[in-house]
């Protein structure tokens, strides 16, 4: 899969796209992650991405002209990839909507807006909104690495085991919250697993599994 990301501020992804399961997956050639700096589609010879919004009010908006221009050349590279915009008006991002980009053969572009927000404009360039949350945030790269990190962990090869995402939180239904889970040492602090687990009994585990896992 090939993921673009189009930022003013590219080095925020760094420490957290280039670590852990995420470089693995690079590494493994499974996902191409690159970056488009929006500052290098600026307008005149400021770089001007941003102006302040017609109406009035406090704050500047990121310009039609550099967020889609950028977004052009990511489609040039990639013609078939989905335009994500993550934004407080979007539907709420779900588990359902990163297994289905996964399983998808189309590539990612992320959009990340700054300031005040975007000219509405560019929505028409864009395929899909999503909310991460009910919260505001200094711009887009945040949700973007949520968007990105959620999406390649489910890649064919990323994870150790073969079934390993398919027992995790909200995976079969949004809702659904994993059972709660234990290792070593059987008594921390008197604080003890639960005798179930240290049975060996399947069934059994199996139902307690069942029982303690919950819906949000």
């Amino acid at each position: 899969m090939k993921i673009q990301i189009i930022s003013l501020f590219p080095e925020m992804f760094h420490g957290v796209l280039n670590a852990s399961m995420l470089w693995k997956a690079q590494d493994r050639k499974i996902v191409e992650i690159s970056y488009i700096n929006l500052r290098d589609f600026g307008l005149g010879s400021r770089k001007q991405v941003d102006d302040t919004p017609y109406g009035g009010g406090d704050g500047m908006l990121l310009k039609p002209e550099p967020l889609v221009a950028a977004i052009e050349l990511a489609k040039k590279n990639d013609p078939k990839a989905l335009v994500i915009l993550p934004t407080p008006r979007g539907k709420v991002y779900k588990q359902s909507d990163a297994k289905r980009l996964a399983k998808s053969s189309q590539g990612l572009i992320l959009v990340c807006a700054r300031y005040e927000g975007y000219d509405e404009r560019i929505t028409k360039y864009v395929d899909e909104q999503y909310c991460i949350g009910n919260y505001v945030l200094t711009g887009g790269e945040l949700p973007a690495m949520v968007v990105a990190d959620s999406v390649i962990r489910l890649l064919p090869g990323v994870l150790g085991g073969e079934n390993s995402s398919e027992i995790e939180s909200f995976q079969q239904d949004d809702k659904t919250i994993e059972f709660p889970q234990y290792t070593r040492p059987e008594d921390f602090r008197g604080d003890k697993v639960p005798d179930v687990l240290l049975s060996g009994n399947h069934a059994e585990i199996a139902k307690w599994r069942q029982q303690n896992s919950r819906s949000s």
